[in-house]
């Protein structure tokens, strides 16, 4: 196992695969690195492929010493990037981790990076009476958060996966909710609760127009966490060559469920 020790001692795992084109594979809310392995695995013989754990996520469930947010991964990855000397990186960030991409462009800029690629994320989660992209396709708004607090964690965490994959809906309670409270125990759910306030806490629209390198975005279609009408909202945003990659009868869990094809995209783009 190797651990990347940031300056405050606490410690992130990461996997690294292959060599060449210097990417980073970031993950999303409560899932791991480990949702990259077939994806990396092809990509060996082009990409130097850095998978690695957010805090409070899978092997570096232990990072949890003090409050994080997503300003907190930001700093993460810069300081992975610059502790392990990368430059030209393609920096691939799946749901949360598209949003640390993004955190990260507003905070850091684009010096270290050739290229971004975000999957099936909206800049903005929390929909108001302007903005219809954000979760649950346009439906969650203000008065959804309200609704959520002090609401028991694991019931939340349910309807959050019924929504990124459809078919669970089609599962018995009392056959999902224990996979889910396995899912949960790889995770510090005081993390995974003060992630999901921050990322609803973000707009990062305007940082699109600052992105001053290549441009990608994989989305799930017909969508389920988010719309594919993102697609369009990012290219009619971009100031660079932008590219949008659909994955047909997909769930936003695309890369898992088709990672042949997911790592064929990445491919073509490095």
């Amino acid at each position: 196992m190797s651990f990347f020790e940031l300056k405050n001692g606490m410690k992130l795992y990461y996997k690294e695969t292959g060599s060449g084109q210097p990417t980073i594979l970031m993950h999303g809310w409560s899932s791991s690195h480990e949702i990259y392995s077939v994806p990396a695995a092809m990509l060996k013989d082009k990409a130097r492929c850095i998978a690695y754990d957010h805090r409070g996520h899978g092997g570096s469930i232990k990072a949890n010493q003090e409050p994080v947010t997503m300003d907190t991964l930001a700093s993460d990855l810069n300081e992975l990037i610059e502790g392990l000397g990368l430059s030209e990186v393609s920096l691939v960030g799946w749901s949360m981790g598209a949003g640390v991409a993004l955190n990260y462009v507003r905070h850091y800029g684009c010096g270290a990076l050739k290229q971004i690629v975000l999957c099936d994320m909206s800049p903005k989660q929390v929909n108001d009476s302007e903005w219809k992209l954000g979760l649950y396709q346009g439906r969650y708004t203000a008065k959804d958060i309200k609704r959520e607090a002090g609401k028991d964690f694991l019931q939340l965490y349910q309807e959050f996966a019924v929504s990124a994959v459809p078919k669970l809906r089609k599962v018995p309670g009392f056959l999902l909710r224990p996979n889910l409270k396995k899912r949960l125990m790889k995770c510090d759910e005081s993390v995974l609760r003060s992630l999901s306030k921050s990322m609803k806490e973000q707009d990062y629209r305007d940082v699109i127009g600052k992105i001053s390198v290549v441009m990608s975005y994989f989305y799930s279609e017909p969508g389920s966490l988010f719309s594919p009408d993102l697609a369009k909202w990012y290219r009619s945003q971009a100031k660079v060559p932008f590219v949008a990659i659909p994955f047909p009868k997909s769930s936003h869990m695309f890369i898992s469920e088709y990672p042949e094809q997911f790592a064929t995209e990445l491919g073509k783009l490095l």
